[in-house]
């Protein structure tokens, strides 16, 4: 009869101490996916987790099949009503972490632990498509780690965990350098690499295209970071630190939207002081504006100056962009400028806000020229009782008259739209512009942070041989806004985010360490885009690098990198354990007496064959090889060296044959 083929090392069972290690790496893998998945998603996967420890511990059955396959049906109904698809990154992410979850509860061979680890490698790619900071990367090169110490207790065997760890270690470190040179030579793409079409740019906040009250309020109690500039060389105080974003001109009664701009002549703008050149890396907004100091001169590619002066891209910004300008705080703006714009400037709706269009008209009559009626509107706000507040009471239908006149309490939306319509219906052209005002020095790396707490919007009327003229109504009620940033200018029980109302010096030192490393990562790691690869790899020699050049160079730094760990590997001299070199010294004193260990031979199959070629010394050989076997592989006792070093003792000093004679 043909005997039984051998079974497979994929098919053999699963070791018992094998599964505490997939455990623990299912959860360091799914765990940080709890943070956006259903709640009810995460307390399954929880769960089953510890429903499979459990049975683990107690060494109880697994489910059968069909009851695996009920929950998988089940688990699949649930996500695909709870994400309304089955498609998609939320819903694929929630799907491979429920089957992480189920995947345990059917290991029996090897080959399942391996479905598990592979599983768990793929999980952690997943990870970056929400978020890409420096925790997020500590955590997924711990998890890397363990899921290669998984891999070392599957095919290795029982060994000390600290030894498997730092085996782990050491194979990871050695793949640093191809990483490194991969990471430096690889053609980069244009766009975001960790991303889907349809919902990659999902939660982006920042300025909107349109402006209605409460709309900044609201932007203004984020602390995230809106974008980062590098000046070079001086930089302007911090009350011309004016960020341009979207221009609004068309006002409907209850908002500001950019309407259709009217044909305009090409924009104009003629410095009249310091210009200041400055790197700016702007975080992803979804809009095509880039932010630059108010006004621009000199723009990156691929953006153009529209004719009220923003800095637009030629997309939408979707992911991270660095970009150089060229600005200038003092300018004369379209000093000729085109009756079709002028007159959009003065467009208003009718029948709103009547008691705001007859105070506009007494100032027309009693005043003569715009400076003189623009001054009066902010003479207003300065000495009439206003307030700079983000609790606001709510508006109605008249809202300018609402607020001029009955609550007076508001944001800069408030003070730049109502300023902007008494001077429409004052005859003054003018429009709404938002952004950003301020910024605070980094002390750590030299960069200005800029936040969506200061989110801002002004305003901008046209003057004759002056062209646009910006007027920031809000410094008239509120100076100290302008000259040290908002939270001066809030009230106490205002809302603002806790980063911002720091006034401990250590934890503002603190988040200025935090921010100035995750700006480093942003721009050296996530930010290492085309542009900036090429700028690297020019400094190197490569000052037109395509990729047939890079191809060649990354082949030769990985072969040079490979030569080199090959050496290492080769020549280095690993450290021998007290129990190692005791065994040594054992068998070297059995073979002065002609007895030879094999280099293949392991321990107990040596003391097998001393036991049947020379029985008078098995006993003492067996005892030897069994306590540096429990040493060697992770059973024994730290009392077992020394009993080990006692058999090399107890052995006889004659040949075995003289040793035979005596007895």
């Amino acid at each position: 009869m043909a005997s039984k083929p051998a079974r497979q090392p994929a098919q053999a069972p699963l070791e018992r101490g094998a599964i505490p290690w997939l455990l623990a790496a299912a959860v360091a893998t799914a765990a940080p996916h709890a943070s956006h998945l259903p709640l009810w998603l995460s307390l399954v996967t929880g769960g089953a987790l510890l429903w499979r420890g459990w049975l683990w511990q107690r060494n109880g059955s697994l489910p059968a099949r069909w009851q695996l396959a009920l929950l998988v049906i089940a688990g699949a109904a649930g996500i695909g009503w709870q994400f309304r698809t089955l498609l998609g990154r939320d819903a694929d992410v929630a799907l491979l972490v429920f089957f992480m979850a189920l995947k345990p509860m059917e290991m029996r061979t090897r080959r399942d632990s391996m479905v598990v680890v592979m599983l768990g490698f793929f999980l952690l790619l997943t990870h970056y498509l929400y978020s890409q900071s420096i925790p997020t990367g500590l955590w997924l090169l711990g998890a890397s780690t363990l899921l290669t110490a998984t891999l070392i207790r599957l095919h290795g065997g029982a060994q000390p965990v600290a030894a498997i760890l730092r085996y782990a270690a050491l194979l990871l470190a050695q793949a640093i350098p191809f990483m490194l040179i991969a990471f430096m030579l690889f053609p980069r793409v244009s766009g975001p690499l960790w991303g889907l079409p349809r919902d990659a740019y999902a939660g982006l906040t920042g300025l909107s295209d349109s402006m209605s009250p409460g709309s900044l309020d609201n932007l203004i109690q984020s602390g995230a970071i809106a974008f980062r500039v590098q000046f070079s060389g001086d930089s302007p105080e911090k009350s011309g630190l004016y960020w341009r974003g979207p221009v609004f001109n068309d006002y409907d009664g209850r908002a500001w939207r950019a309407g259709l701009t009217q044909r305009s002549a090409t924009p104009s703008v003629e410095a009249t002081g310091k210009t200041y050149s400055y790197v700016t890396t702007l975080e992803a907004h979804n809009q095509r504006w880039l932010l630059a100091l108010d006004l621009p001169l000199a723009l990156p590619k691929d953006s153009m100056l529209s004719s009220t002066f923003e800095a637009r891209a030629r997309e939408p910004v979707l992911n991270r962009t660095r970009y150089a300008i060229t600005s200038a705080v003092s300018y004369v703006a379209n000093r000729q400028e085109s009756p079709a714009v002028l007159r959009q400037a003065l467009r208003l709706p009718p029948r709103l806000n009547p008691r705001s269009r007859q105070l506009a008209e007494t100032w027309k009559a009693e005043f003569g020229s715009p400076e003189e009626i623009s001054d009066a509107a902010l003479r207003m706000f300065r000495r009439e009782t206003f307030f700079y507040t983000l609790r606001p009471p709510l508006l109605g239908q008249q809202a300018i008259d609402d607020f001029l006149f009955t609550s007076r309490r508001g944001f800069c939306e408030h003070y730049a739209s109502a300023y902007v319509f008494l001077m429409r219906a004052a005859g003054v052209p003018a429009r709404v512009v938002a952004g950003y005002q301020g910024g605070e020095v980094n002390p750590i790396d030299g960069y200005l942070t800029v936040r969506q707490s200061d989110a801002h919007a002004w305003a901008e009327i046209w003057l004759a041989d002056k062209g646009w003229v910006r007027v920031d109504p809000t410094a008239a009620v509120a100076p100290s806004r302008i000259e040290q940033g908002v939270e001066a200018a809030l009230p106490a029980g205002d809302p603002l985010p806790v980063l911002v109302r720091i006034d401990t010096d250590w934890l503002r030192d603190l988040r200025n360490r935090w921010e100035a490393a995750n700006n480093s990562w942003n721009q050296w790691v996530l930010g290492y885009n085309p542009e900036r690869q090429r700028e690297v790899l020019s400094r190197f020699g490569l000052s037109e690098p395509d990729w047939r050049s890079m191809t060649a160079v990354l082949a030769a730094l990985c072969g040079i990198a490979l030569l080199i760990v090959c050496l290492w590997t080769l020549f280095q001299r690993p450290t021998a354990t007290p129990a190692q070199l005791a065994w040594r010294r054992f068998c070297t004193r059995l073979e002065r007496r002609g007895i030879s260990r094999a280099a293949w031979e392991g321990p107990l199959d040596f003391a097998r064959r001393v036991e049947r070629e020379h029985p008078e010394l098995g006993a003492l050989t067996r005892e030897a090889a069994d306590h540096f076997a429990d040493l060697h592989y992770g059973t024994g006792k730290p009392e077992q060296v020394q009993q080990l070093k006692e058999c090399i003792r107890r052995l006889p000093r004659q040949s075995p044959s003289t040793w035979r004679h005596t007895i």
